[in-house]
């Protein structure tokens, strides 16, 4: 797989595989267990800053990317119970204002931790990361098969897809846990699930907790994988297109997901490649900005899908029969 793409796609794939992991994360915390999160990112961030301080020049750390990205995954799921637990008696609309509020604080926070001591560079970011090794193999100096040279992308593009392959497993081991049970009981009614002894304290928390943990270790791939990052990796609107991937696919359900996932991370750089030569070959110029006019195209087909496929794209089944006998 990869071998016959270009290098740009391969990538878009690579990107592909890491929102993906993303995705699958935050689908534990909506699609299983129904809570609302709109400041996901934030974890992302916390993964991806805590890869570059330690793994750059700018305090001149070079730890291991093997070592450190535990580490993301833990800190992003403190961080996690530390969102989780003033939240838990909230729901819907407010949940998702109280979570996106958190989102923008963890940005503005790494856009201006420069100073008195600077920490995270502020708006300039961190560069010159270090990459992954593997048994002392810098993965970005690419590699070499049947006398072809291949780039850093391929190699990420192979360890990505291990790692996206290991996040699938979990994530199907835990859907048939008592947790995940436990989760889609909260989700269907947590008053019910309260009266049936689930302590949905413990199950609320452990979901936000998980799903911050997938988001810490992707941001630290992410760090790695792109050498620098800014406070501008971690806006409102990534938060909201994971958000979509999860929704768009059909939420709690992980073939939906990853179905979500694919068409929103391929569909804008699709988009990109049809718009500015349309444009240019109309009206001999660029008339509407391409990065307002795909997002207007992108909204618009949101909502046909929400219109016509409520249940997102690949609904699970049993959701689907929920929304059947609603409309019944």
């Amino acid at each position: 797989m990869g071998l016959g793409f270009g290098n740009s796609w391969v990538r878009i794939l690579d990107f592909v595989l890491l929102y993906a992991m993303l995705a699958l994360g935050l689908n534990i915390v909506v699609g299983y267990a129904g809570l609302l999160d709109l400041g996901y990112i934030a974890f992302y961030a916390v993964g991806a800053y805590l890869f570059a301080i330690l793994a750059s020049p700018h305090f001149d750390w070079h730890v291991s990317a093997w070592i450190i990205l535990p580490f993301g995954g833990l800190l992003a799921c403190l961080a996690g119970a530390t969102l989780g637990a003033p939240t838990l008696r909230l729901r819907g609309d407010y949940l998702a204002i109280v979570t996106l509020g958190f989102g923008e604080i963890v940005r503005l926070f790494m856009n201006n931790l420069d100073r008195p001591v600077n920490i995270t560079n502020g708006p300039q970011g961190i560069n010159l990361i270090d990459g992954v090794s593997l048994f002392g193999y810098r993965l970005e100096s690419g590699f070499t098969l049947f006398g072809t040279r291949y780039s850093g992308d391929y190699a990420y593009y192979y360890l990505f897809l291990a790692l996206a392959l290991l996040t699938i497993f979990v994530c199907m081991r835990l859907e048939n846990s008592r947790i995940g049970r436990a989760w889609v009981a909260i989700r269907e009614d947590e008053i019910a699930a309260q009266a049936m002894g689930i302590n949905t304290r413990n199950v609320k928390l452990l979901a936000f907790a998980m799903g911050a943990s997938f988001g810490g270790i992707a941001g630290g791939l992410f760090a790695a994988f792109q050498g620098f990052v800014s406070p501008e990796s971690f806006t409102l609107m990534e938060s909201v297109m994971v958000v979509c991937m999860v929704v768009l696919g059909g939420m709690g359900h992980i073939p939906g997901v990853l179905l979500g996932a694919v068409l929103l991370t391929i569909a804008p750089e699709f988009l990109r490649d049809i718009i500015n030569p349309l444009q240019r070959s109309l009206f001999g110029r660029m008339v509407v900005d391409p990065e307002n006019l795909r997002m207007l195209l992108f909204g618009m087909a949101l909502i046909v899908v929400m219109l016509f496929r409520p249940a997102g794209l690949w609904p699970s089944s049993r959701r689907r029969e929920e929304l059947a006998e609603g409309h019944d």
